[in-house]
C-alpha cells in the first residue's frame, strides 16, 4: 500500500514555529496579531494573510517572504514528533508499505524537516506546492505521487489532519484517514469525507496493517 502523509499537524506538532513565523511577519507589517491564531496551521499562508490585510496582493507577498525569513532561521527547527509517531512508522515499514510526506508547506522548508526526523529515511519521496502558490495542491501533489509510483488509488491512502488532505483524497478516489491529534477537528474531517479517523497513532498503525 502506498501511504501519503500530510507533515504539520499529523507527523509532527508544529505549531510554536509556524505561528512564530506569523507573529514576526505581522510585526514586521505592524499589524496587530489576532488573539486565536491554530487555524492558521494547514492552510496556504496567502489565504490565512489576506483577510488581515485586506486582501492587498502586495502586502500578503510581503507578509510571506517575512514569514519565510524567520523559517529558513528559526522556524523550521521548532516542532516536535507526535508521542507514538516513530513507532507507527517503523510498523508500517515494517509491513512493507510505501510512504511519502505531502504537504502544503513548501518543499524547500519541509526537506530539512524531514530529513532530520529520525525517520525520515522511511520516506520514498516528498512532495510540496511552488512556494508562490496560493493553493494547497494537495489534489495536484497525490495525483502525481500515484503517477510516480504507478500506485493503484484503491491500494493508497491520505493522512492528514486536515480537511485540505481529505479534500485531495477524495479528488483523487483514495482513501482518505483522518488524525484526530493534530490541528483539524472530527467535525471537519467527517464533513470532509474522510473514509475513517485515527484517535491516536497506534490506531492508526492498527487501521493500515489490518
Amino acid at each position: 500500500m502506498l501511504c501519503l502523509f500530510d507533515l504539520d499537524g499529523t507527523l509532527i506538532d508544529s505549531e510554536i514555529g509556524i505561528l512564530g513565523c506569523v507573529r514576526h511577519a505581522l510585526t514586521q507589517l505592524g499589524v496587530e496579531h489576532p488573539a486565536e491564531m491554530r487555524h492558521w496551521i494547514g492552510p496556504p499562508l496567502r489565504h490565512s494573510f489576506a483577510p488581515l490585510l485586506d486582501h492587498d496582493h502586495d502586502r500578503i507577498e510581503q507578509a510571506v517572504e517575512f514569514y519565510h525569513e524567520r523559517f529558513h532561521v528559526t522556524g523550521w527547527k521548532e516542532h516536535t514528533v507526535y508521542p507514538g509517531i516513530e513507532a507507527m512508522i517503523e510498523r508500517l515499514q515494517d509491513a512493507g508499505h510505501t510512504l511519502a510526506v505531502v504537504t502544503s508547506k513548501p518543499e524547500r522548508h519541509a526537506r530539512p524537516i524531514v530529513e532530520h526526523l529520525p525517520f525520515g529515511a522511511a520516506f520514498s519521496r516528498l512532495y510540496g506546492p511552488d512556494p508562490s502558490s496560493p493553493h494547497s495542491e494537495k489534489a495536484t501533489m497525490i495525483a502525481a505521487a500515484l503517477s510516480d509510483f504507478g500506485a493503484d488509488p484503491a491500494q493508497t491512502v491520505m493522512i492528514g489532519d486536515r480537511h485540505f488532505d481529505i479534500d485531495g483524497a477524495v479528488a483523487n478516489h483514495v482513501q482518505g484517514i483522518g488524525v484526530l491529534w493534530g490541528f483539524g477537528t472530527r467535525a471537519e474531517l467527517e464533513k470532509a469525507g474522510a473514509h475513517v479517523l485515527a484517535r491516536d497513532p497506534e490506531h492508526l498503525a492498527e487501521l493500515l496493517t489490518a
